[in-house]
């Protein structure tokens, strides 16, 4: 694992793009704080880069370093939360602006995946998890499923041995506004 790590390590910090798997789907990702890598993302996929992505981090402690202030009912849903959820939250801070969304919310998951913790803890910053696939088709449920076109724009392929999740669906998605909002996105 540590060799994978280490080229993993090496494609984000040059900028470049990683093909990984997640406690979810397979994901895109880059460095989160370098708009160029952002914007790779949003070519490979063909997506508008109007529309914000995620961004995952290993540990809660991290919260404060990416956003203006954490909503007191996120802790309360960091610790419920049975299965991986991704919580929209306002004020995003220190991440690139390409990535946050207009109204200045971005996307963050605790990830519960080993090879995604030790990239992260090595690492030492967010990294962006978008689905694996071109904007308008479907998510890849396993790595069998993702476009020969994805594979071929990313870096580094993170070997399918790290895919503890076969047949996989997307995260819960809960937005937090301001003054005590919340919103189910995707259950």
């Amino acid at each position: 694992m540590q060799n994978d790590i280490k080229s993993a390590l090496e494609v984000l910090r040059n900028g470049g793009l990683i093909l990984y798997p997640t406690d979810t789907i397979w994901g895109i990702g880059c460095d989160a704080t370098n708009a160029d890598a952002v914007k790779k993302i949003y070519t490979l996929k063909q997506r508008e880069d109007t529309s914000s992505m995620l961004v995952l981090i290993e540990n809660p402690r991290f919260l404060d370093t990416y956003l203006q202030e954490v909503p007191e009912i996120a802790w309360d849903l960091i610790e419920v939360s049975d299965k991986p959820l991704t919580i929209i939250y306002p004020n995003a801070k220190n991440l690139a602006k390409n990535l946050v969304a207009a109204d200045g919310s971005i996307g963050i998951r605790l990830v519960k995946h080993a090879f995604c913790e030790k990239l992260l803890q090595a690492f030492r910053k967010p990294m962006v998890s978008t689905s694996a696939n071109i904007t308008g088709t479907a998510h890849p449920k396993n790595f069998n499923d993702i476009d020969q076109q994805i594979i071929n724009g990313v870096d580094f392929v993170v070997p399918e041995i790290y895919d503890e999740r076969k047949n996989s669906s997307p995260s819960s998605i809960i937005k937090l506004g301001t003054g005590g909002q919340v919103k189910v996105i995707r259950e």
